[in-house]
């Protein structure tokens, strides 16, 4: 065990190695290699210490320790991405109450959940008071109502057994709240069938009103059952673990199984302080959640953590019993962790969303990207371009404008690449066929002595997402005005996918056209750096800057537009080249095909004699494009196989 600290002696990072000497060879051999945010840590170190263990569970133990006591800032925190509330009874009292709470756990207290929301709880309770009228009223209303010798509301309509006022004694409402406790950890069996044969006892002796209050009760129960999906056997008692992740942070969402039955959601944002993979990100978020809190039987997580026997070794110890650690493979475990799995990425997404909707973060943002790339101003319009293909073959690029940190799609415009030459000359003639028209259409409104619109969009490649084209020209069609748009309102930043040699190439298509008002920068994916063209260091932006966020938020939205265009360029090819291999099959038989059967889905579904019925198609031809489309169907196969 090693920690580093800086020249305060305060302790900013926590770690554990086989080999001390390799761990810290690896630190400082090659330091430009490094994560950026561990060239910081490192950077704040002044000195570093160690402590040696005989195992690797002494090594996870005085880990958790270490991190609980001294709080590193380098290393992985959890943090919840809001306030989970949790069903409390405090059986510390000596009439315990039922209720919601938020935050730290209070001793003496038995908490079941968290729940996503507190309505959800507050409407179990009210279903379960009618069979387990327990105390749900504050310490000032219980006291008040045993002054004025007058229970209160809930009193009156049986659902508060009413202590308060001697209605039970304290040992009877002890026994509600077991009671009540136990039907909650998942022992709903036994309630039931009891309520069950006191009905039938009841009506047996034709005491038909408390039957039907009985019958009343069971249903009850039922409804606050049904509210609690079951997912797994009746006795799989375990805790789904799933996470969703990108450069800079990682969602971690939580299930928790009792019983079959999913009885409470967590879930937690951390930032990625270090370079850390999925199976360290478990490792880390176990250690942490499970310190103090209780250890079920099994625990499935999404990947493996690197020490997985020792942790499993040391959370048996801590729960005094075996515990299971395993990813799930098939069947209905790995089912529900796929939508553990989904729930994360929704998490982290709205995460995200939360930080690019706030106009303050937003015009944070901005301001902090103007004074990293040393602009003059924030830049309120940022263009990002992408390339997408696969080998080489199908190229295509992608332009994503943002508009004071928002996306605005109705200016999205998508490139058919005319030389293929490898992605930096494709970012080359990107950069030059936008500008190029920009230029053309500023020319062309400075003729007319008419300013440009700021509301005015690009022209070139095609239509951009929900508009249509013009059939001769190909420029997209306004849906306002049903004219071509123009393309008369340059960027203040363009951001290209990639490193310095893309930036560098953007740079030079500006150049050669003479565009000097525009800045450029590049963005590569593997480390966050952002490249200046013609520097040789990247500019590290803080992790926790806003600006970087911005940036990437920019940059995937072009790779996710740039893929979807590629993926449906290539499925024309696919549907094109498929009927191309029909011998005498021209192109005016070929339109009548797709118009007759809507797809080509629908055409490799058909047979002989349906394709016969399409006008101007012949026995021979038909059989000729069963046997191509079905040679297609089985190449596509045999790629996907291999894939």
């Amino acid at each position: 065990m090693y920690r580093f600290r800086d020249p305060g002696g305060r302790v900013i990072y926590v770690g554990k190695a086989k080999s001390l000497r390799q761990r810290l060879n690896s630190y400082f051999a090659d330091f430009a290699g490094l994560h950026p945010r561990t060239q910081t840590m490192l950077t704040s170190a002044a000195s570093v210490d160690w402590t040696v263990v005989g195992t690797e569970v002494e090594a996870l133990q005085l880990e958790y320790s270490w991190i609980k006591e001294f709080d590193p800032r380098f290393n992985v925190k959890y943090r919840d991405d809001k306030s989970y509330p949790y069903l409390a009874v405090t059986m510390g009292e000596e009439f315990p109450r039922v209720q919601v709470l938020r935050g730290a756990k209070r001793k003496g207290t038995r908490y079941f959940g968290p729940y996503s929301h507190a309505w959800a709880i507050r409407e179990t309770v009210d279903l379960l008071l009618r069979v387990f009228p327990v105390r749900t009223c504050s310490a000032g209303v219980f006291r008040r109502a045993g002054q004025i010798g007058r229970p209160c509301l809930l009193g009156y309509i049986d659902k508060c057994s009413a202590p308060c006022v001697g209605r039970v004694t304290p040992e009877e409402h002890r026994a509600l709240a077991e009671d009540f406790c136990d039907f909650m950890a998942g022992n709903t069996g036994r309630f039931i069938k009891r309520l069950e044969r006191a009905m039938r006892d009841a009506a047996a002796v034709e005491e038909y009103e408390k039957a039907a209050r009985l019958r009343d009760d069971i249903q009850a129960l039922q409804r606050a059952l049904e509210k609690q999906t079951v997912v797994l056997g009746d006795d799989t008692d375990c805790d789904v673990i799933a996470l969703a992740e990108d450069a800079l942070e990682a969602a971690v969402q939580v299930f928790y199984v009792r019983g079959g039955r999913i009885r409470g959601q967590r879930g937690w944002v951390v930032d990625k302080v270090e370079d850390s993979t999925p199976g360290d990100l478990v490792e880390h978020f176990l250690l942490q959640m499970y310190g103090e809190a209780a250890i079920p039987r099994e625990i499935l997580v999404a990947a493996p953590p690197p020490d997985a026997d020792a942790l499993t070794e040391l959370l048996t110890e801590q729960r005094g019993a075996r515990v299971e650690l395993r990813v799930p493979q098939r069947g209905d475990k790995k089912s529900l962790m796929e939508t553990v799995e989904r729930n994360a990425k929704e998490a982290l997404a709205q995460h995200k969303l939360r930080r690019a909707s706030d106009l303050t973060t937003r015009s944070r943002a901005l301001q902090e990207i103007a004074d990293a790339l040393g602009l003059d101003q924030a830049p309120l319009r940022v263009e990002c371009y992408d390339v997408s293909h696969i080998q080489g073959t199908d190229v295509v690029a992608s332009m994503v404008v943002f508009e004071d940190g928002l996306a605005r799609k109705s200016e999205y415009r998508r490139f058919s690449i005319k030389k293929a030459e490898g992605d930096v000359a494709s970012i080359h003639e990107v950069i030059s066929r936008r500008f190029k028209r920009y230029l053309e259409e500023r020319s062309a409104t400075g003729e007319l002595g008419a300013e440009p619109a700021p509301d005015t969009a690009a022209s070139i490649g095609d239509a951009a997402e929900g508009e249509g084209a013009d059939p001769r020209t190909g420029m997209p069609i306004d849906p306002d005005t049903g004219r071509p748009r123009k393309f008369a309102y340059p960027p203040n930043l363009v951001v290209v996918d990639g490193g310095p040699a893309q930036a560098a190439a953007a740079q030079r298509a500006l150049d050669e056209l003479g565009v000097d008002d525009v800045a450029v920068c590049g963005l590569a994916k593997r480390l966050e750096e952002v490249w200046l063209p013609g520097d040789d260091q990247p500019v590290i932006l803080p992790r926790s800057s806003e600006g970087l966020y911005l940036l990437q938020r920019v940059r995937d939205e072009a790779h996710r537009f740039a893929i979807a265009y590629h993926r449906s360029k290539r499925s024309r090819a696919v549907k094109e080249s498929a009927l191309d291999e029909v011998p005498g099959l021209g192109p005016a038989r070929r339109q009548a095909l797709l118009r007759h059967f809507g797809s080509l889905k629908r055409l490799r579904e058909a047979g002989v004699a349906e394709i016969r019925e399409v006008p101007g198609i012949g026995p021979a031809t038909a059989e000729a494009i069963v046997a191509a489309l079905s040679g297609a169907r089985d190449a596509d196969r045999e790629k996907a196989v291999s894939d």
